[in-house]
C-alpha cells in the first residue's frame, strides 16, 4: 500500500523503494518492542548517552536495512560516530535516530524512529533542505508513520496488511492551545525563556509534554496546533538535539504540513550542517507559535 501510494505521488522508484524499506524495518522495530528488554546496555552512543538494550537493537535493524539497499550510498545514526559508507552507486544517503524517548522506554510511554533522507553522499556544507524524504515513526497503543516526499505529510498505520494511509494531507489549523516546553532547565539559566513559559500558562494552554521528540510533536500534527520548545542556553548553547538525526527531519515535516520551524532566529532548513553530530535549538509548530518564540527570545 505504501508503493501503490508512493507511485500515485510520481515519487521516483528508488526513492519509492528506500522509503518502503525503512517502512519494513519500522514494522520490524515495532515487532520487537513488544517483548524486548529495559534493561541498560552497559555501553554508549557517539553522543556518550546511556543505550538501552532497545537502542542497539533499533539500530541494528536500520544498520542492516540501509546498508543493503542499492540506492543507499551512505548512512549516519544517533548510536554511531561519523558516517558510514553504503553501495558505491547509491545516489542517496540516510540518517536516523532509531529510537528517539529511549529514556521513556523503561516506564512505558511511546517512543519512535525519525528519519531524514537526502540526495547524493555528502551533506556536510548543505543544509536540511537537501532532504527529499523525511519520516518517523510512533510505536504506542498503534504504530503509525508521518511521511513527506516535498508534497505535504501524510499519515499511515500500520496494519497486518503494512502501511494503510489514514489521512492524505496532514495540516495544521493553528486553532489550539497546546505548548510543549523542553529543558525547562534553561528557565534557570534564561530569564526570557521563563517569562515565556510563564506566558502560556497564564493564557492557559495546555501542557503536552512528554519528554520524547516523537510523540510530542506528532502531538501538534493530530491536533493541528502547538508549539515544541527545546532553546539552547549559557551552559549548552546548541540544546540537545542533533540537526540531521531529529531537528532536520522534523523541520521538514513541520514546514510542509504549513507549521514552521527555526532555530531561534532562522528555520532549521536554513542551518548549515558542519558536523554530523551538531546540535541546535529548536521550535516547532504553527507558524504564530514559533514567531512568539522568535520574539520573546531574541528581544
Amino acid at each position: 500500500m505504501l508503493l501503490e501510494f508512493l507511485q500515485k505521488k510520481n515519487v521516483d522508484l528508488s526513492l519509492a523503494e528506500v522509503i518502503v524499506e525503512l517502512g519494513r524495518a519500522a514494522e520490524e522495530i515495532a515487532s520487537s518492542i513488544i517483548q524486548a528488554s529495559t534493561k541498560k546496555a552497559g555501553s554508549t552512543n557517539a553522543s556518550g548517552e546511556e543505550q538501552i538494550a532497545m537502542d542497539i537493537l533499533a539500530n541494528d535493524i536500520l544498520v542492516r536495512t540501509v546498508s543493503g539497499n542499492p540506492y543507499i550510498g551512505g548512512y549516519g545514526s544517533e548510536e554511531i560516530d561519523g558516517f558510514e559508507k553504503g553501495h558505491e552507486e547509491g545516489i542517496y544517503s540516510v540518517f536516523f535516530d532509531p529510537l528517539d524517548g529511549s529514556s521513556l522506554f523503561d516506564v512505558n510511554f511511546s517512543v519512535g524512529t525519525i528519519v531524514g533522507i537526502y540526495a547524493g553522499n555528502e551533506v556536510l556544507g548543505k543544509t536540511p533542505r537537501g532532504q527529499v524524504a523525511a519520516l518517523y515513526t510512533v510505536y504506542g497503543p498503534r504504530t503509525t508513520m508521518m511521511l513527506t516526499v516535498g508534497q505535504g505529510v501524510h499519515e499511515f498505520l500500520l496494519t497486518d496488511a503494512g502501511w494503510e494511509l489514514l489521512n492524505e494531507e496532514v495540516q495544521l489549523s493553528g486553532t489550539k492551545k497546546y505548548f510543549a516546553p523542553g529543558n525547562l532547565r534553561a528557565a534557570q539559566e534564561r530569564g526570557d525563556y521563563l517569562q515565556l513559559v510563564n506566558w502560556y500558562m497564564s493564557e492557559q494552554y495546555t501542557l503536552r509534554y512528554s519528554g520524547g521528540m516523537v510523540p510530542d510533536i506528532n502531538h501538534i500534527f493530530k491536533k493541528g496546533s502547538g508549539i515544541f520548545m527545546y532553546p539552547g542556553m549559557p551552559s549548552a548553547p546548541q540544546g540537545k538535539l542533533r540537526l540531521l538525526y531529529e531537528c532536520g527531519p522534523m523541520a521538514f515535516l513541520m514546514e510542509q504540513a504549513g507549521g514552521a520551524s527555526s532555530d531561534g532566529t532562522k528555520s532549521i532548513m536554513d542551518v548549515e550542517i558542519s558536523e554530523y553530530h551538531q546540535r541546535s535549538p529548536i521550535f516547532l509548530g504553527t507558524k504564530n507559535e514559533v514567531a512568539r518564540c522568535e520574539k520573546a527570545l531574541n528581544s
